[in-house]
């Protein structure tokens, strides 16, 4: 059974706050307790990208799975890089603050498929303590492009697969 994939709306919030504290905890089990800390992300910056329509919610069987963030505009904290730097300089999509709930699988996959459907690049960053996540992005053709900063100044491995 597949994942539907809609823009959140604001009554999806509770549900998404649940997702994002889930994710938290799984982190921290898994060794990455920094990367998003205990409030990460801010129920203020959730009510920004519901404001934004660029929140999205993956759903099956009439229950809400996964969430994630896509930005069609130049991500800020991308335009400096260190390391070997961008594939390209092509218009791009990112994915931020991707995440599943408990006993559900397959959202990455489902969210790649949906963002195939843009015909662009896409760039995401990750935690170097984040070993699911690195090796889903360097299993599915994502390349390691460097290391960015976020605007608290916390560096993230970030990466890119080209849209061919």
């Amino acid at each position: 059974m597949s994942y539907t994939i809609r823009h959140a709306e604001k009554a999806d919030k509770n549900r998404i706050m649940e997702i994002y504290a889930s994710a938290r905890r799984r982190m921290a089990e898994g060794g990455n307790p920094d990367q998003w800390g205990n409030t990460t992300p801010a129920e203020s910056l959730v009510d920004a990208d519901l404001e934004a329509r660029r929140n999205y919610v993956l759903c099956r069987g009439g229950q809400i799975c996964g969430v994630f963030a896509l930005f069609t505009d130049p991500d800020p904290t991308y335009s400096y890089i260190e390391g070997p730097g961008w594939l390209n300089d092509r218009p791009y999509l990112t994915i931020h603050r991707i995440a599943r709930a408990d006993g559900c699988s397959g959202i990455f996959a489902a969210v790649m498929d949906f963002c195939a459907g843009f015909s662009m690049d896409i760039r995401i960053d990750t935690h170097r303590k984040n070993q699911p996540m690195l090796h889903l992005l360097l299993s599915t053709g994502f390349k390691e492009c460097g290391v960015i900063y976020l605007q608290n100044g916390s560096p993230r491995i970030a990466f890119q697969k080209e849209h061919i």
